[in-house]
C-alpha cells in the first residue's frame, strides 16, 4: 500500500498505462543518476522509442540543449515536437562527427547499445555521464576502460525496476512529481497506437518491426 499513488484526476487510463515505467525510467535516469544540469548537452539515442522520447521531453524540461537520434524523418519529425534542439538520422548520418560538431555530449541516455554506444562514447566530452538504459538493436557494448580513465568518463548502468526493489522511496518521490508536470500540462505521453486487447498481437508486431513511436497501449 505504501508504494501506491493516486493517478491525477485530468489523467486517463490510455495515459496512465504508457506513462509510468517510460516516464519513471528517464526522470530516475537523468535527474538521480546522472545528475544532468541546465546548459549540459543530452544526446538521446532511439529518441523516439517507448522511453527515449520521455527522455527527450524531461531532459528538455530540465534546461538540456538535447541532441535527438533516431531513424528516419518521421521518427526525427516525434521527437523534435518533445523538444529536440537537434535531429540526427542514424540510418544515414555519422554520429560521432555529428555529434562532435555541436560540441560533444555530457550526458548521453543510450537504450540502443551496439555501435550507437561505440560512437556516442566517442563523441562523449570529458567528465561525461553516460546512461546505460537497454540494448534494443541486440548489441551489448565492450567498454574500453582505458578510455575512461584518459577522458574521466562515468558509465552508469540503469534498471528502474530495480529500485522499487532496494530503493522504492526514489521511484515514489520521483513519480509524485511527474504526475505533477503531467498535471500542469507540462508532459504528455505520446501513443501512435491504441489497440482492444483481441489484438495485442498485432501490437507486438509494430514494436517488432519498429513501425511505431512513443508507446503503444492495448485496452481492455
Amino acid at each position: 500500500a505504501e508504494r501506491l499513488l493516486p493517478l491525477p484526476d485530468v489523467m486517463s487510463f490510455e495515459h496512465a498505462a504508457a506513462f509510468q515505467i517510460a516516464y519513471g525510467t528517464s526522470h530516475v535516469a537523468l535527474s538521480y543518476r546522472a545528475r544532468l544540469q541546465p546548459g549540459e548537452t543530452l544526446l538521446v539515442l532511439g529518441a523516439a522509442g517507448g522511453v527515449g522520447l520521455t527522455a527527450v521531453e524531461i531532459g528538455k524540461l530540465m534546461g538540456a540543449r538535447v541532441i535527438a537520434c533516431a531513424r528516419g524523418a518521421d521518427k526525427l519529425a516525434v521527437a523534435q515536437k518533445a523538444g529536440a534542439d537537434h535531429l540526427i538520422d542514424s540510418s544515414t548520418a555519422n554520429l560521432r562527427d555529428e555529434v562532435m560538431a555541436l560540441g560533444g555530449a555530457d550526458v548521453v541516455y543510450d537504450p540502443v547499445g551496439g555501435d550507437q554506444f561505440d560512437a556516442a562514447f566517442r563523441a562523449s566530452n570529458p567528465e561525461a555521464r553516460i546512461l546505460t538504459i537497454g540494448f534494443a538493436s541486440g548489441g551489448i557494448p565492450k567498454i574500453p576502460a582505458n578510455h575512461l580513465l584518459v577522458k574521466n568518463i562515468s558509465v552508469l548502468g540503469f534498471y528502474w525496476g530495480g529500485y522499487m526493489n532496494f530503493k522504492p522511496e526514489v521511484i515514489i518521490k520521483s513519480l509524485t512529481e511527474l504526475f505533477s508536470w503531467y498535471a500542469d500540462g507540462k508532459i504528455i505521453p505520446h501513443i501512435s497506437h491504441t489497440l482492444p486487447l483481441e489484438q495485442a498481437a498485432d501490437g507486438m508486431e509494430l514494436l517488432r518491426s519498429r513501425k511505431s513511436t512513443g508507446k503503444v497501449v492495448i485496452t481492455v
